[in-house]
């Protein structure tokens, strides 16, 4: 898939556990783990802006397009 998810990457920067993640976006740390191993087919914009608020990012430092070869 070209969209690359690099969520473990702004989590490891900002030092911020996955379950500490998740329960401050308010959802579940299954759903975490889908969306940071690139699992999920969907981003809900307001996961996106909620992942956006807690690990004082922007969008595309969570979301790289990757063309494939």
């Amino acid at each position: 898939m070209p969209i690359v998810v690099n969520l473990d990457v702004m989590m490891a920067k900002r030092k911020m556990p996955a379950g500490e993640l998740a329960e401050r976006i308010g959802i579940t740390p299954a759903n975490l783990s889908i969306l940071k191993n690139q699992k999920a087919r969907a981003v809900r914009f307001s996961t996106l802006e909620d992942l956006c608020r807690v690990l004082e990012c922007q969008p595309g430092d969570l979301l790289e397009y990757v063309p494939e070869e």
